[in-house]
């Protein structure tokens, strides 16, 4: 704990998982944010991506409910996300109650929204909606019931959630770029692939620009310097940053801990970080087997794999 870890993954290889990790089991993240406001399946964090995709179900839904996106976009559901019977006190004890030792919420999703007081964009829950810090809040409130503190970054995938390309659609105005990010990829429409590879493929090959990658690595020092999180957590976007923006966000982040004297962790999907360098997380799956190193599963507690709150979704039985 007390070495001092560079930028390199021989480096970052030897950091070691904590043992309150490894005895702790059970762990709790919610996704709460502004797209609970529709509460629309089948996947409700995707519900600002397929509200722009015509096919969808939530677009369907959309159009029908708000009307067409390129009028009734996803900011403007921003101040109907009002999160006035939250409660972070209740929610920390119904954590600890059901078992978890480590808790925490997604501090942006996909959607570019911030779920605490950012400096570096004004799309935060402090500052719109909510007008609140909910990140702060819940960090008092689980460290309070004697769990650790965890924060899940999905803010990675930002670049490519939005469709960019259409110039009908809010990512056009210049006062929602902060949001929806910038307008790019003009070439998506007639290009579109249709396969799963192909569209990996292409997604891999629209590069985020250097002012966006800064903004990534600015927003997670950010969440680490102001709230002291014991575990990170990402999501798959981050495959498609540079490698060093990945090593100088672990590197700083593993070296809090002999500031902090204390243990940290960091879980990850597919191969998006080297092996042994943090803790590989299977979605929705698991190792049938021992294995040589440490790993961790996750799943929705619904019943349909919608991972916030929907409409109509019932709870998965024990």
């Amino acid at each position: 704990m007390n070495r001092t870890y560079e930028p390199t993954w021989e480096s970052l290889r030897t950091h070691t998982t904590p043992k309150w990790f490894q005895d702790a089991k059970f762990g709790i993240y919610t996704h709460w944010g502004v797209y609970s406001v529709p509460a629309r399946g089948p996947n409700g964090t995707w519900y600002p991506y397929n509200m722009y995709r015509e096919g969808t179900e939530q677009h369907e839904y959309h159009v029908k409910t708000y009307g067409p996106p390129s009028e009734f976009g996803y900011k403007d559901f921003i101040p109907m996300f009002t999160a006035e019977k939250f409660d972070a006190a209740e929610w920390a004890e119904l954590f600890r109650k059901a078992g978890a030792q480590f808790a925490g919420p997604v501090g942006e999703h996909h959607d570019g929204f911030c779920m605490w007081d950012s400096r570096y964009t004004d799309w935060n829950a402090a500052r719109m909606g909510p007008g609140r810090d909910v990140v702060g809040e819940l960090e008092n409130a689980i460290r309070a019931q004697g769990m650790r503190f965890m924060v899940a970054l999905h803010h990675a995938e930002n670049w490519w959630f939005y469709p960019h390309w259409r110039e009908d659609c809010d990512t056009s105005a210049p006062q929602y770029v902060g949001l929806y990010g910038p307008l790019h990829n003009h070439n998506w429409a007639k290009q579109k692939p249709q396969t799963q590879e192909r569209m990996q493929e292409w997604w891999l090959q629209d590069k985020p620009t250097r002012e966006y990658l800064d903004r990534w690595l600015a927003k997670g020092r950010e969440v680490i310097d102001k709230y002291r999180p014991d575990m990170l957590w990402f999501d798959f976007g981050i495959r498609g940053l540079p490698e060093k923006y990945r090593r100088d966000f672990l590197a700083y982040y593993y070296n809090k801990q002999k500031e902090w004297g204390k243990e940290v962790a960091v879980t990850y999907k597919w191969h998006d970080l080297v092996p042994g360098t943090a803790i590989v997380d299977l979605e929705l799956g698991r190792m049938g087997e021992l294995t040589y190193h440490n790993w961790i599963t996750d799943t929705s507690v619904d019943d349909q794999g919608a991972w916030s709150y929907v409409q109509e979704a019932p709870v998965s039985s024990p």
